[in-house]
């Protein structure tokens, strides 16, 4: 098998935690289908103390966000933070710019710098979709 997929996931809310417990839940079958493992390396989020009632004790935290970019232990960065501008949008551009793979829910950041974002994504030779883009490559 392939060497794993390896994620940056930024943003724990219902959605970022629910990531979590489909990767964890559906593992086996993730990487049948992907033909390799899908794994969690690194979360962010505003508030680390808050109990998500998911274990983060296998990821590594990262307190900046935006550095998850750049980590070499990363191939994919999901963005679940949310807004059109600030840390959302620093961290697509630095994901692409470090030609990092972005997966994003975020319709407020597509509508108001897509085409950027798309631009950034060809310029670096890195992929670029939505969260259910990638969740029906997947499952």
């Amino acid at each position: 098998m392939a060497e794993p997929l390896r994620i940056a996931l930024a943003g724990l809310g219902t959605v970022g935690t629910g990531v979590i417990r489909l990767i964890e839940t559906n593992a086996a079958l993730i990487a049948r289908r992907a033909g390799r493992q899908v794994r969690i390396v690194a979360v962010s989020a505003r508030e680390r103390s808050k109990d998500r009632g998911v274990d983060m004790s296998s990821y590594v935290w990262e307190d900046d966000m935006t550095a998850m970019a750049a980590r070499e232990d990363v191939d994919v960065v999901v963005e679940l933070v949310g807004g059109s501008d600030g840390p959302a949008l620093t961290l697509a551009r630095n994901a692409l710019r470090h030609g990092k793979g972005l997966v994003t829910a975020n319709k407020a950041m597509i509508a108001h710098h897509g085409m950027e974002l798309a631009a950034l994504a060809e310029e670096h030779g890195a992929p670029m979709g939505s969260r259910r883009q990638w969740r029906a490559a997947f499952l």
